[in-house]
């Protein structure tokens, strides 16, 4: 039990310090390298906009990796299907609970597949919709309607979803927004600069806050 506490010591004191984000290349078959731009032009407005100090090249990392320890925020996307083993599973649950941050953006059609996954990670936790008014959307930027739509696919509403542990929340699950989009080059979707800048600043909400809680 010292060593356990010990380590989860380490651990938090190394994500306090650190200011990197690293993308989870997760398996399955689905397309967890989608949006390639997207990261690093979120990177360079968190760093332009916000002060952080993110390494500018994003790194990728496997789920059951010692690696993700070394970042204290992971980005996940995709179209498709994710799979995750039960290394998987019990590692992301020991770097969440350890002080690490995952958000998973749905870039159309992830959403029964990770949610069937997630259920390996946390048996007895579900994703609950963050209110409006939840500090998440006001860390830097204020969405005082909660997440923005950026992209459109069934008509449906933007939600945002979390899960919570022992009251932080560990887990961030953006759904029918296509955050990524956003933050992608202009001249991938041909996105008007009021839509990027909206993504982005949502983005870096997100940043700011799992950096800070």
């Amino acid at each position: 039990m010292q060593k356990l506490f010990t380590l989860l010591f380490c651990l938090t004191f190394t994500f306090l310090q650190a200011q990197d984000i690293a993308v989870l290349k997760y398996s399955g078959g689905g397309d967890w390298y989608g949006n390639p731009t997207a990261l690093p032009n979120l990177i360079e407005f968190c760093n332009e906009n916000i002060g952080t100090k993110i390494n500018t090249k994003p790194e990728s990392v496997e789920p059951k990796s010692t690696d993700i320890f070394s970042y204290p925020f992971l980005h996940m996307t995709g179209h498709g299907n994710v799979f995750f083993s039960e290394e998987d599973a019990q590692n992301l649950r020991n770097y969440l609970i350890s002080g690490g941050f995952l958000h998973i953006d749905d870039n159309y059609g992830m959403r029964p597949y990770i949610e069937k996954e997630l259920k390996k990670v946390f048996p007895n936790l579900e994703l609950q919709e963050l209110p409006a008014d939840h500090p998440l959307f006001s860390s830097a930027f204020n969405f005082p309607e909660g997440l923005p739509k950026i992209h459109e696919h069934d008509g449906k509403r933007p939600q945002a979803f979390g899960i919570t542990y022992q009251n932080r929340l560990v887990l961030l699950f953006t759904f029918e927004s296509d955050l990524g989009d956003g933050w992608e080059n202009q001249e991938v979707h041909n996105d008007p600069q009021q839509v990027r800048e909206k993504a982005l600043k949502m983005g870096a909400n997100i940043v700011k806050y799992a950096f800070e809680n």
